[in-house]
């Protein structure tokens, strides 16, 4: 996609608007994809009140790779991106762990076991909607009740942020990455 099918809003915002850019941003300039929500402002009010990025049962590790395999999997460069380039140096991503976040699967070798269960949730998820009761097993040894919760309301929550980017053809930001290439690293 080439344009934006809706273009994000401009400022000056609304002081509402502006207070809630202020609280999620941190005195940084609000993202396209807010900005695209924002042409809904109750939209964009319920959608920051439900996420899922600050200090919750699982780590910063789990939660981010949760995140970049749903969002590779459903193909959203743009959400990918911005969570590489936000979050990846706190993850402590290898050039082979990006790579196979987009590109390869849990069997990689770059994955610790931790990292392999979360992978394959998120491909289940995004291929059934579903967790069979072998992974679930599997998850349930190692995760506890309000980690799995989480895990899955994210695998949710970011398919629902992958069809706004993509269907809004939201741009991407200049200061995230697009999916590596074909080579591996």
């Amino acid at each position: 996609m080439t344009a934006a099918r809706i273009n994000p809003v401009d400022p000056p915002y609304s002081p509402e608007m502006q207070a809630d850019f202020d609280k999620l941003m941190r005195g940084q300039p609000p993202l396209l994809l807010f900005r695209t929500v924002a042409r809904n402002p109750r939209v964009l009010q319920r959608m920051l009140a439900g996420g899922l990025l600050d200090r919750g049962s699982i780590s910063i590790r789990s939660r981010e790779l949760m995140i970049l395999r749903t969002t590779a999997k459903c193909g959203a460069e743009y959400e990918w991106g911005v969570h590489i380039a936000a979050f990846g140096g706190k993850a402590e991503w290898s050039k082979e762990q990006i790579y196979s976040s987009v590109h390869g699967g849990a069997e990689d070798a770059c994955w610790n076991k931790e990292d392999r269960l979360v992978i394959r949730l998120a491909d289940q998820l995004h291929g059934t909607a579903q967790v069979d009761e072998a992974l679930w097993g599997d998850l349930a040894t190692h995760f506890k009740e309000e980690q799995l919760v989480e895990l899955v309301m994210l695998a949710g929550l970011y398919h629902a942020v992958s069809f706004m980017v993509n269907a809004t053809g939201v741009q991407h930001e200049t200061f995230a990455p697009h999916f590596p290439s074909w080579v591996r690293p």
